[in-house]
């Protein structure tokens, strides 16, 4: 088992990392600061996992609530469900809540945590490759708008981060795609020596070989750590962590949250992000075959859709959080290894990049 601290002063906390650690939870939990326990999971997870986490946490006072599955109940509505299953089973304020599952569960639950009571703690196990190596860590919570992604939510950060590994064996080959593109973004933006492993061993991540992606789980969540460690409320550094976000919020948008997995459209977006980044003048020219030839090999889609024209995506561009003073803000590449959030980049280059990856 490995270990990554993510250090935020008394709010600091542990991400571990290994197979088979849903078995040893009990030894994993920082104590609870009371005995009533609400796991938030959804209707693929339940099946699979449910019963062994409730049978670890026996003594306490357990509830569940089950979600439906899918970015497209990532919703106040759907949030709702879960306030209602605490107030029917009248948690009080030292609550814990547990998100068992992917991303969705895990934004949904802790915006929960954070609203309830006005803040209660929580625990994530995530469930996928995308959210152990992302949206587990660093305390993003929220939900989707129709107008926006991840629009309405809170910094609220867990107690502690479960990431068993055994969980990706039963993972669709499309989510793990999903989960890779993540993975591959930390090597553009922070570890060029990354970047490298990943072009050597992408072969074996998407056959799933447990060393790789142990490996490949931990440098990521010690670049995320590192990075939130710095600047936890994305004021300036943690900004970078979104290459290909921007993008790829608006490919999500257009389509209907769920159509296109929030790592698929995040792989596209990078592809874009590199493909302006090499227009202006900042990246050489291969890197473009070297990021979309690791994008296939990852199962990525590396052009966004035939429906989308430049209208689309500046009309919902624009609305993104990123935006500062009505410009678009793009964290763009330097050097591989090292990225920029910048507003100025050249019309006619950004222009030219949706045509050619469209």
């Amino acid at each position: 088992m490995d270990q990554v601290r993510v250090e935020l002063g008394e709010r600091s906390y542990s991400i571990h990392i290994g197979a088979g650690l849903l078995a040893k939870l009990p030894s994993l939990l920082p104590a609870l600061s009371g005995k009533q326990v609400m796991v938030v999971t959804n209707t693929t997870i339940a099946p699979l996992y449910l019963e062994q986490v409730e049978e670890a946490l026996s003594g306490f006072q357990l509830d569940h609530v089950i979600l439906p599955d899918g970015e497209q109940y990532k919703t106040l509505g759907v949030l709702d469900q879960i306030f209602s299953r605490l107030l029917e089973r009248r948690h009080n304020r030292t609550t814990t809540l547990i998100a068992l599952g992917g991303g969705v569960i895990g934004d949904m639950t802790g915006f929960a945590a954070a609203a309830y009571q006005r803040g209660v703690d929580f625990v994530q196990i995530p469930t996928t490759l995308l959210s152990q190596v992302d949206s587990s860590v660093g305390g993003k919570t929220g939900v989707n708008h129709p107008l926006g992604k991840n629009m309405i939510g809170a910094f609220h950060q867990p107690r502690v981060v479960i990431a068993d590994l055994a969980t990706l064996l039963t993972l669709p080959d499309r989510e793990l795609s999903a989960g890779l593109a993540e993975i591959i973004k930390y090597g553009l933006i922070w570890d060029a020596e990354f970047f490298e492993w990943l072009e050597h061993c992408m072969d074996r991540l998407v056959a799933r070989d447990i060393d790789a992606l142990a490996h490949a789980v931990r440098r990521s969540c010690e670049i995320k750590a590192e990075v939130v460690g710095k600047d936890e409320r994305e004021s300036s550094l943690r900004a970078i962590l979104n290459l290909g976000h921007t993008f790829g919020h608006a490919i999500e948008t257009a389509q209907g949250y769920g159509r296109w997995l929030h790592g698929e459209a995040v792989g596209a977006g990078m592809v874009m992000a590199t493909e302006l980044s090499i227009r202006e003048g900042m990246l050489p020219e291969s890197m473009r075959e070297r990021v979309t030839d690791l994008s296939i090999r990852a199962g990525l889609p590396v052009k966004g859709p035939a429906d989308m024209d430049e209208a689309i995506y500046r009309k919902l561009m624009a609305v993104d959080k990123k935006v500062l003073d009505d410009k678009i803000r793009l964290v763009l590449l330097e050097k591989l290894g090292k990225a920029v959030v910048t507003t100025n980049f050249d019309p006619t280059n950004f222009s030219a990049t949706l045509r050619a990856c469209t």
